[in-house]
């Protein structure tokens, strides 16, 4: 058989290095680095820009590249926030087998007309990874306190270390106590105490590339065996501009309850430690979201009943609290709690809280007061409750 004829054309295909598409480019995520995400440290170093520098930046983005792509301006606009829109990160409460309470998040918008979006969350649900966390001296020495345990055995302990260490320091000096049983009475009685005071400071770490809606804090310790609740998360500005994130819940054990503190900067990674003191005994503790008179301020109902003020040196521990609102109206006879953080205005602090009325129905307040130290004898400028909560 004889070869095809074949015939050589000068037409030619050749690429066009000016068609592009746009992609979302996550920095440190290109596929050939080990190394996590950069994207948080560069999104806060562009938050650090000046308006001016920040519309100039976009203006020299346009005129290079709106060249090269089909309504570009609009493309950035579909995939940002609108004017005056927030968008805002929910956390909420499951609950699953046996009634064991954890907590989960959502993400979602609200636009310029207050009308809330939430996201479509993911589709699968992941625990963190538990790890120690350092340990804060503080809180021992005043939950031993309150156990009436803070003795010589204990100074023998934490004698030997500082204000913050970790488990492995902690658990050395106890070996060395263990060893002194004979000459240190109650000994093995604060031994345990105080590992059981450890165990309820720890760490959560969520892997990269894990959804937020995806995350769940699930109970890691014995004193939240049967449920983590009622969190209260809080954005904390403090006095030199840094942001946190905390949230005090209550730990349920099945028989006792207590209160832990979470803080997290990225919600990825977070500590769990406990809260003590009198003022933060029993639930409803929700910090302020900023200090006052350079301390920590939190609303409590230590006395179960009542809401209080309560103020710190140090968001861990809370001794004293003062009254500020006492039960006065039908449909809160059994007790009043907050319904979380209060929120700074422009007239004052509004405050949302829960009352108890007869066959345990709830209803939800609002109370308006002055930013002031708190007045025992102080009325609410303001009461409202809304129809029971189911």
């Amino acid at each position: 058989m004889t070869a095809p004829a074949v015939e050589r054309i000068s037409q030619r295909l050749q690429a066009n290095p000016s068609r592009v598409i746009t992609r979302l480019f996550v920095p440190g995520q290109e596929g050939f680095e080990h190394q996590e995400s950069r994207a948080g440290s560069v999104l806060a170093r562009i938050l650090a820009m000046g308006e001016d520098e920040v519309l100039a930046s976009l203006d020299d983005v346009i005129t290079r590249f709106d060249g090269r792509h089909r309504k570009l301006a609009c493309t950035f606009r579909r995939h940002a926030p609108a004017p005056s829109s927030l968008r805002f990160v929910l956390s909420v409460r499951g609950i699953g087998e046996g009634h064991r309470s954890s907590i989960g998040f959502r993400t979602g918008v609200i636009d310029a007309a207050g009308r809330p979006e939430v996201d479509q969350p993911a589709a699968l649900a992941k625990v963190g990874d538990t790890t120690p966390a350092l340990l804060d001296a503080a809180v021992f020495h005043a939950e031993l306190a309150r156990l009436d345990d803070n003795g010589e055995a204990a100074d023998l302990v934490f004698g030997a270390l500082g204000d913050r260490f970790t488990r492995s320091d902690l658990d050395a000096q106890l070996n060395n106590l263990q060893n002194h049983l004979s000459t240190r009475g109650r000994a093995q009685q604060t031994i345990a105490e105080i590992r059981a005071i450890a165990q309820r400071t720890y760490a959560i770490e969520f892997p990269g590339g894990v959804p937020l809606s995806e995350r769940v804090l699930w109970p890691a310790m014995p004193a939240e065996e049967a449920g983590m609740e009622d969190a209260r998360f809080v954005r904390f500005v403090d006095d030199d501009g840094s942001v946190t994130v905390h949230a005090s819940c209550t730990a349920y054990s099945g028989s006792r309850i207590s209160q832990q503190l979470l803080t997290t900067t990225d919600f990825r990674s977070f500590t769990s430690t406990p809260m003590v003191g009198p003022a933060a005994a029993n639930k409803g503790l929700a910090l302020f979201p900023r200090r006052i008179n350079g301390r920590y301020a939190a609303l409590s109902r230590a006395d179960r009943e009542s809401n209080a003020v309560a103020f710190s040196d140090r968001p861990h521990v809370w001794t004293d609290a003062v009254t500020c609102q006492l039960p006065s109206e039908s449909w809160e006879v059994l007790q009043l709690g907050n319904c979380g953080s209060p929120i700074e205005t422009d007239a004052g602090w509004l405050v949302l809280t829960h009352g108890v009325g007869p066959m345990r129905t709830y209803r939800i307040g609002v109370d308006t007061a002055r930013p002031r130290r708190p007045d025992p004898d102080h009325r609410p400028a303001a009461r409202a409750a809304a129809e029971p909560v189911a």
